[in-house]
């Protein structure tokens, strides 16, 4: 079976293993009283407490799964080896977006899809913009492929550790 690299950056790996351990370490431990308490109440066909806590127990191990994939599977994005001549995963831009009548500089942290987390900035390295920029440097002007090309120039490539959010 072919396993996918997961980009991660250093914080999100923490994050991750911070969810895991509260999945494990208190969440697991909740449902399990919940279900033994469900249980002590008698004929488990028609109970609906035992049913929903069947369901929580479902939801949480899947989480854990997932996130032990990830951390499995995680591809650090390195700050030590970052070159900001060209735009990379873990890499901050700010750009022009040139389709509009007066550009205005935003600026994107691009980021594993994990991690993202548009309304701060950060989008995934697998987003139309992204797949745009990476590669490339500044003052470069690229076009981003969706329904509607537009184009944007690159002003700026740096490191931004804004990883503690």
């Amino acid at each position: 079976m072919d396993t996918e690299k997961v980009l991660l950056t250093k914080s999100g790996v923490e994050k991750l293993e911070k969810e895991r351990d509260n999945l494990i370490n208190v969440e697991r431990p909740k449902v399990i009283e919940e279900l033994q308490l469900a249980r002590s109440q008698g004929d488990l066909s028609e109970n609906a407490d035992y049913d929903a806590a069947r369901d929580k127990q479902a939801q949480l191990e899947q989480r854990i799964k997932e996130i032990e994939y990830m951390l499995q599977n995680a591809e650090i994005i390195s700050e030590e080896e970052m070159d900001l001549n060209v735009v990379k995963p873990g890499t901050t831009v700010t750009i022009l977006d040139l389709s509009e009548d007066e550009p205005e500089e935003e600026k994107y942290k691009i980021v594993g899809a994990f991690e993202t987390d548009p309304l701060n900035g950060k989008i995934s390295n697998e987003s139309p913009l992204a797949k745009a920029l990476i590669g490339h440097g500044v003052n470069e002007i690229v076009t981003v492929a969706v329904a509607e090309p537009y184009d944007v120039k690159i002003q700026k490539i740096e490191f931004v550790n804004d990883d503690n959010n």
